[in-house]
């Protein structure tokens, strides 16, 4: 038996040794891809017609305890350095680095244990001095990606953290000299963000992870928590350690707010919810009443529609008749786990708001959209091209991420010994690990529609629901409603201006006029270092004799195409990808789409909610990347392609009450 482990584990280290070339070779690559990317900066002067802002308010350094467990040990002041362009180094070892600076960027660390692994690392520190402290003492002097450091790291934390609970209930460990610790990396956190952000230019928020979850599909609450600005900010933040309940967490919210001290909280990854993102009951179990629905109606004004953990605007469960549901879902793999995919996704929150609503309370999940990356290596990884990731060495590399399969030679001695290790696809084996890791995302950013650059503007903006969702690009897209468009025509040079003037914009509540039939407008613009637009749509969603009724209409379509008007589709406008090198198409897809849109069904007691998504012509998606740049076919259970898409805040419309 003792040979066997003996000799399974000469394997495996000799594998990883030998694998190494090829980790430089991944090394070498990425720099090629991000070392020396000339930057395209690009810093619109104040417009009153607003302007497109682009940034990211979920990134962990450092400071939180999985960062740094898995080899991060970019601070919050790398990580906004990331955001303005500049290169740092991924715990691999590559330098990463963005094409064009953001324009925004938040560093949300777990608020819970903020710095504790860092500090336990330290062999200097107090902390370290615990017993349940030496397995991590010097963790990341030298970060390794081989299989045995990875074990080691992913056995190490939840130890720890088990041992580090008992001991304070015990009374062994120190309560007030973890909160010390904690209090002074919330403040060098606040720090980092004054300090790089230059009003104009680029804007950082200060900001923190507030986490409450069992399991992944169980009662997953998490939330990011956004302050308008630094002043006067609590020394010590709400955090699970407090409650997992994230009604107390508003509670808290409130607190500050009746102080000056103003926030937000943006929930993320319902769709890993398990039902309970979006409940029709108190965490307790109570029915909602008007008390929850404002509260959380003030508190959450916006929801994470996509980011490396998947996308939560929809599923095919609940949306048979939307043909693009099924994005960066794992379909077959979820459906073991998925408990209840409704309360899961935000347009079925959407609709259970407008019953909420149709019962006489505050409509508690009118959000507007954001999207974030939730990189754990202080950089975001956007680009499907150049994806690195976001778990630090545990995802650093390919192989390890599992869009390339291992030396098929040592895997297959490995698997003598230790076969569920490995998954066999199309003959080759890939890490068994991986299997969640081929999952995630190339995604996503939040855009903004504001005058300036500045806090107050994009916060102002974050409350308005002014806001879009993409799922990496930056296209930008518009969308208007109203009743006095008039004889506006698309060309007009003062359309946006009069837009604003006389109608309003995403994110709104407008009331039905009697007798009047509102237009829409919308106005997308595609990245130009991204794929052409290939059509615009409206989602609708409305309550028909208190059931969930949905519908998805195209209103634009690239090419010159026209939409069919028997099933609101635009015909096909010829995009394709070749698989063997991730050509697209030439010709096809637009670089602008625009439109005015009537609702051929808009009935004028009926309170319904639309918002806009803007499709990309198909790409290669980055496990394709990966396959093809390194000699390999894609696997066969991973969708090739994606199609990268925008969505808009929706506008919502409502009877008017007597």
């Amino acid at each position: 038996m003792f040979k066997n482990i003996f000799f399974f584990l000469f394997v495996i280290t000799f594998f990883f040794s030998c694998s190494e070339f090829e980790r430089k070779t991944e090394k070498e690559l990425a720099q090629e891809k991000f070392g020396d990317i000339p930057l395209v900066e690009y810093k619109p002067s104040p417009n009153p017609d607003k302007n497109a802002y682009f940034g990211d308010l979920h990134v962990h350094t450092e400071n939180s305890f999985d960062a740094y467990t898995f080899g991060t040990t970019s601070s919050p002041a790398d990580a906004y350095e990331f955001a303005k362009g500049k290169a740092i180094k991924h715990p691999t070892g590559y330098a990463i680095q963005l094409s064009r600076p953001l324009d925004f960027y938040a560093v949300t660390d777990h608020g819970v244990f903020m710095g504790i692994v860092k500090e336990a690392a330290d062999t200097s520190s107090e902390v370290s001095k615990y017993e349940l402290a030496e397995p991590l003492h010097n963790l990341n002097e030298n970060v390794s990606g081989s299989i045995i450091s990875i074990l080691r790291r992913a056995n190490t934390f939840r130890p720890f953290a088990r041992s580090l609970a008992t001991g304070i209930e015990e009374g062994v460990i120190d309560m007030k000299l973890l909160q010390e610790v904690s209090n002074g990396v919330w403040q060098g956190t606040i720090q980092a963000a004054d300090q790089a952000y230059v009003p104009g230019e680029f804007t950082t928020f200060a900001a923190y992870e507030y986490t409450s979850s069992v399991e992944i599909y169980d009662n997953y609450l998490h939330r990011n928590v956004i302050f308008q600005d630094t002043k006067n900010l609590p020394k010590k933040l709400f955090t699970r350690a407090d409650s997992l309940n994230p009604e107390e967490l508003w509670s808290w919210m409130n607190g500050l707010r009746q102080n000056g001290v103003e926030s937000l909280a943006i929930p993320h990854n319902s769709n890993l919810s398990g039902g309970a993102a979006f409940p029709l009951t108190y965490y307790n179990g109570d029915p909602i009443d008007e008390v929850y629905a404002t509260n959380r109606a003030n508190n959450e004004p916006l929801v994470e529609v996509t980011q490396a953990k998947g996308t939560s605007e929809t599923h095919p469960l609940l949306s048979i008749n939307d043909e693009w549901a099924a994005f960066e879902i794992p379909v077959e793999k979820e459906a073991k786990l998925l408990k209840n995919a409704k309360g899961s996704f935000v347009r079925n929150a959407y609709l259970r708001g407008l019953a909420l609503s149709e019962q006489g309370l505050t409509n508690p999940y009118k959000f507007g959209l954001s999207a974030a990356s939730d990189t754990h290596v202080a950089a975001g990884s956007y680009n499907e091209e150049n994806f690195f990731s976001k778990i630090g060495i545990l995802d650093g590399t390919p192989e390890l991420r599992g869009s390339v399969p291992y030396n098929w030679l040592l895997a297959k001695t490995a698997k003598i010994f230790r076969p569920e290790a490995f998954a066999e696809i199309n003959g080759k084996d890939y890490l068994a690990f991986s299997d969640r890791l081929i999952g995630f995302s190339a995604s996503g950013l939040t855009g903004v529609w504001a005058e300036k650059n500045t806090r107050e503007d994009i916060y102002d903006a974050f409350r308005k629901k002014e806001t879009f969702a993409t799922s990496g690009p930056r296209i930008k897209v518009r969308f208007f409603a109203g009743y006095e468009f008039g004889e506006a025509k698309l060309s007009d040079l003062d359309l946006v201006k009069n837009a604003y003037k006389n109608n309003l914009s995403m994110g709104s509540t407008i009331n039905i006029e009697k007798g009047k039939k509102p237009k829409f407008l919308v106005w997308a613009t595609a990245d130009s270092l991204g794929a052409p637009l290939q059509r615009i749509q409206i989602i609708k969603g409305w309550l028909e004799n208190g059931k969930h009724k949905e519908k998805v209409f195209d209103v634009a379509c690239s090419n010159g195409l026209m939409v069919n008007s028997s099933n609101f589709r635009c015909p096909d406008n010829g995009a394709k990808v070749n698989i063997e090198t991730c050509d697209i198409t030439e010709n096809s897809g637009s670089s602008e789409l625009k439109n005015f849109w009537e609702d051929p069904d808009f009935l004028e007691d009926q309170e319904a909610f639309y918002y806009v998504r803007v499709l990309e012509n198909p790409v290669c998606r980055w496990s394709t990347w990966d396959s093809i740049r390194s000699g390999f076919k894609p696997r066969s259970d991973i969708p090739a392609t994606i199609q990268e898409r925008a969505w808009t805040s929706p506008i919502w419309f409502e009877p008017t009450k007597s």
